[in-house]
């Protein structure tokens, strides 16, 4: 059992709300990547050089944020938390 804080508020209670905050975020991340790309899709060609690969990286790099909020599983704990990743 944990202990109460002001206004009956448990560890399990705020471990909770943190959780269900990176799951947040993370849904609202990979849902950002899905925009990007269909906005993406059909303009590579007509596009200057760099251009695809610009896309592809700010994807990848969205995804290994988004990975990290949760270490990767909806579910999981209070690891990898506001970690920044480099998809390099």
């Amino acid at each position: 059992m944990s202990a109460l804080r002001p206004g009956g508020i448990t560890d399990e209670m705020i471990q909770a709300m943190d959780a269900a905050k990176r799951q947040g975020l993370q849904k609202d991340l990979r849902a950002l990547a899905v925009n990007i790309r269909a906005d993406a899709e059909g303009r590579y060609d007509s596009a200057e050089p760099g251009w695809r690969s610009g896309v592809e990286w700010t994807l990848l790099w969205i995804e290994n944020t988004a990975s990290q909020l949760t270490g990767g599983r909806p579910d999981a704990g209070a690891g990898g938390r506001g970690q920044g990743v480099s998809p390099e």
